[in-house]
């Protein structure tokens, strides 16, 4: 129940739509909203078209779940990266993250969430089969993975570990510079190169 008593139901409607954002609680919702009022109109329209744009023209990368705006995304098409490593992430934030360490020349492989009983995700529900079908192709020697040192990332690569390790291909994980529980977008850049720099293989880190 909300208790603000809004002179006018476009502005309550805005406030409602804003509050649903993550992070977003009510009171910053109607500052953006009353922000955007003051604007000029072309930039709100300017703002409301990207938004459009995003929701209808937006793709996922065919060949490793990015977001794109193309089928292939720019860093599986660049020729330059390497195809023999894989660094496995939750999503684009963590893509950014590690590009901008410019310690890693490989390419990615962007599950999409992780494992998480709690909220009702399991395997199927993220891009694991579609990572396993990339690693059953061939050419892929290293798969990094590079998930938030969470129970739910520890979860996750475990049973990526499981699902790869028929294949033969070299698992490796970030160094423990990337403290437990922290996930990689809150990681400083130079910290975040160096646990990709000093990887370690995955087995090593698993309790007996």
């Amino acid at each position: 129940m909300h208790n603000e008593k809004f002179p006018s139901i476009l502005l309550e409607q805005a406030v409602n739509q804003f509050a649903q954002l993550p992070g977003i609680g009510r009171k910053t919702a109607l500052r953006l909203v009353l922000h955007l009022l003051r604007q000029e109109e072309s930039r709100v329209f300017s703002l409301t078209e990207a938004l459009n744009q995003l929701v209808q023209d937006v793709c996922y990368c065919k060949e490793c779940n990015s977001i794109s705006d193309e089928e292939i995304c720019p860093i599986c098409a660049n020729e330059d990266r390497t195809g023999e490593i894989l660094c496995v992430v939750e999503n684009i934030r963590d893509v950014l993250s590690i590009e901008n360490t410019q310690q890693y020349k490989g390419k990615y492989h962007v599950l999409g969430g992780i494992i998480s009983p709690m909220d009702g995700i399991g395997p199927s529900d993220i891009a694991i089969d579609l990572l396993v079908d990339r690693v059953k192709k061939g050419g892929v020697k290293e798969v990094i993975l590079a998930l938030s040192t969470t129970m739910e990332g520890d979860t996750t690569n475990f049973y990526i570990f499981r699902k790869l390790k028929p294949f033969g291909v070299r698992l490796t994980t970030l160094a423990r510079g990337v403290a437990l529980g922290d996930e990689l977008e809150y990681a400083d850049e130079l910290t975040l190169g160096r646990s990709i720099k000093h990887r370690t293989l995955y087995e090593e880190t698993l309790t007996t």
